[in-house]
């Protein structure tokens, strides 16, 4: 479950917000103002985690998927990134490819976006931390602990090795090889080896893109 919400959410999440902040970073756009504060808006005032349950609940969304995906879908953080990266880009790429007769949608994907490595793998590397370290979500939208994340498994873990390793007949006595504060940390090692092997190959592009992206306004 882990998996496939961290790699489903954070490439759909860099490819939705790509596709807002790319419109926005045009001044020839209607309204870009108006928008582009109604985000900066979502960051200042929130409604909180109860209207968020009742909009999961109203949607029936409870026990499935979407419910771990789509509420960390879009952070407006994410989103002045990746316009700012964009409004940095020389407009005279999109005139000649419009001079050759290329539409916005080409000009987006075989241009704007072979152009944006750096930011799209850092915005792919902070989505992926969040989705990776999401636990919350499972615990409120998740019946079924089968489809609990790693971290919400690790939350049990951590709260209840105790009195789980004494009902399965393990010796969690200070004189035993086997204490429940080993079982804890293994169990650290095991949910954050994975988020931390993905660092490595993003590394290249991290500085950058988070630099350029914060730079312009």
């Amino acid at each position: 479950m882990s998996i496939i919400v961290t790699a489903t959410g954070s490439l759909l999440g860099m490819l939705m917000t790509a596709m807002m902040a790319y419109p926005l970073s045009k001044n020839m756009l209607r309204g870009k103002t108006f928008f582009t504060l109604m985000i900066f808006f979502t960051m200042l005032f929130g409604g909180g985690m109860i209207p968020n349950y009742i909009l999961i609940k109203n949607l029936h969304l409870f026990n499935t998927l979407p419910a771990l995906i789509l509420p960390g879908l879009i952070s407006a953080w994410n989103f002045f990134i990746m316009r700012n990266f964009f409004a940095a880009l020389p407009e005279s790429l999109e005139e000649s490819a419009r001079i050759d007769g290329a539409t916005d949608i080409r000009i987006f994907f075989q241009i704007i976006l072979p152009l944006s490595k750096a930011v799209l793998a850092t915005i792919v590397l902070f989505m992926a931390v969040g989705y990776w370290n999401d636990f919350f979500s499972s615990v409120l939208y998740m019946v079924d602990k089968d489809k609990w994340s790693l971290q919400a498994v690790l939350r049990q873990i951590i709260g209840q090795t105790s009195s789980a390793m004494s009902q399965a007949g393990v010796d969690i006595s200070t004189e035993s090889e086997v204490s429940s504060q080993s079982i804890v940390m293994a169990s650290i090692i095991v949910a954050t080896t994975p988020i931390l092997l993905v660092y490595p190959f993003l590394q290249k592009y991290f500085m950058k893109g988070v630099l350029v992206g914060s730079l312009k306004g």
